[in-house]
């Protein structure tokens, strides 16, 4: 038994992870867990006891749990239908899970679809929520750096539109599964490089294809340093996106949400074209979207 009485739960729930915290009625966090049961690790009728792992201690009572991510989707718990842009970042049309535990209710917060060109997120609304949450009446272009990063427009309170690219899991694909996986092992980090590669990618996007096999070429020919190839590779995967990009954050207001080192490489690539933005902690914009959610529920 705990001394720790939430008010009510919060859940970030992906796809290979879950963390939880314990939340007071005003937004305090009272305690927090995590887990490595996230959705893909799990069938519909394991999510229950994965949560009930984590969140059983501080059950006392009914308990209200507020989940965003891949927990609402077609492989999680329940599926949370997807809301159509242009919609409300704040919407209150949550999905509640079928839970068996008594007193124990989830509410799961819907992602947001694109019909054209085709695109969807979920859990990264979350985020916008937040962060629109602690920066009202903001407008401009929200950058969500991961496996696959987004750029999204936001104005007057709404998603008007957004893109994914596959850049975070092109990185890991070719750096460990392609022929470049022995040219780039290292831990090290060549910064020099990775400009170099940004701008090429920026500049010459087309010839993305030629410019990863020369990673492999340089190395065998001129003894190109893993570390440097590395940094390479990710400037001009980078480089290339923010060519394709170039649309949504050319002469607009711009925010990177994350923390560590994949973000701050997007904040310092946009400086380098004039285009400043601002670097934002996604922990604590996540936690201040589900936050939001729980202010709606209880009205």
């Amino acid at each position: 038994m705990t001394d720790i009485q939430p008010d009510w739960i919060a859940v970030d729930w992906g796809t290979t992870n879950m963390r939880a915290w314990a939340m007071s009625g005003s937004g305090t966090v009272l305690a927090e867990g995590a887990s490595d049961n996230g959705m893909s690790k799990l069938t519909p009728e394991q999510f229950e006891p994965a949560l009930l792992d984590v969140i059983g201690p501080w059950m006392q009572g009914p308990t209200t749990v507020l989940a965003c991510g891949m927990v609402g989707s077609r492989q999680g718990w329940v599926e949370a239908p997807y809301a159509a842009v242009p919609c409300p970042v704040a919407r209150e049309a949550f999905a509640q899970a079928p839970c068996k535990t008594p007193d124990l209710t989830v509410h799961v917060i819907p992602g947001i679809k694109q019909e054209s060109p085709a695109d969807v997120m979920r859990g990264e609304e979350t985020q916008i929520a937040g962060f629109l949450e602690l920066n009202p009446k903001w407008d401009g272009i929200i950058c969500l750096p991961g496996t696959h990063t987004k750029w999204v427009h936001v104005s007057a309170d709404e998603v008007v539109s957004f893109q994914t690219f596959m850049t975070g899991e092109l990185f890991a694909l070719l750096s460990q599964h392609s022929v470049l996986r022995h040219s780039v092992a290292s831990d090290d980090w060549d910064g020099a490089a990775f400009d170099s590669g940004l701008a090429d990618g920026m500049a010459r996007p087309e010839r993305i294809a030629a410019r990863l096999f020369s990673l492999r070429a340089e190395g065998l020919l001129h003894g190109l340093p893993a570390a440097a190839a590395k940094a390479r590779l990710s400037g001009l995967l980078i480089g290339t996106e923010l060519a394709a990009a170039k649309p949504y954050w050319l002469g607009q207001q711009i925010a990177v949400i994350g923390a560590g080192g994949l973000s701050k490489r997007y904040v310092d690539a946009l400086a380098a074209q004039s285009a400043p933005a601002t670097q934002v902690k996604g922990d604590a914009i996540t936690l201040a979207g589900l936050t939001a959610a729980y202010r709606r529920l209880k009205g």
